[in-house]
């Protein structure tokens, strides 16, 4: 098994594309490219969410194994008492409120895990299933 772990800073959106290059280096020998692709793009989307939405930053881990990888975005902000509903994009709404709509799609399992500080989002992609 093969991993990363990054600290993303507080609204630094210039990190996205620094982490999502190490997840593409951690995918370079993976024999599931396709799902390389689309992993990379859901964990962009999970980062940007929690650098917008929090003002901690937060902490990107990616786990691959085979043929199944597993990536988490934590930050580091209180829960509310219970979660927002999703978030449904209409047609006119340019880029705004479809991070997480993407993630249910692609993703073969994904989740949202309060912790004693904040949140872990997580998704994984089964490249066998792909």
């Amino acid at each position: 098994m093969a991993g990363l772990r990054r600290r993303v800073g507080g609204a630094d959106l210039a990190a996205v594309p620094e982490v999502r290059h190490a997840l593409r280096e951690l995918l370079r020998h993976w024999r599931e490219r396709d799902c390389a692709a689309v992993a990379e793009l859901l964990m962009s989307e999970l980062v940007t969410n929690a650098l917008v939405h929090t003002e901690s930053g937060a902490v990107v881990t990616a786990t691959v194994a085979e043929s199944r990888l597993r990536v988490e975005v934590r930050d580091f902000v209180a829960a509310l008492p219970a979660p927002p509903p999703p978030h449904r994009p209409v047609p006119d709404e340019a880029t705004h409120g479809r991070g997480l709509a993407l993630v249910r799609s692609l993703a073969d399992d994904w989740g949202i895990r309060a912790r004693p500080l904040g949140k872990l989002v997580w998704f994984e992609l089964d490249g066998e299933a792909a």
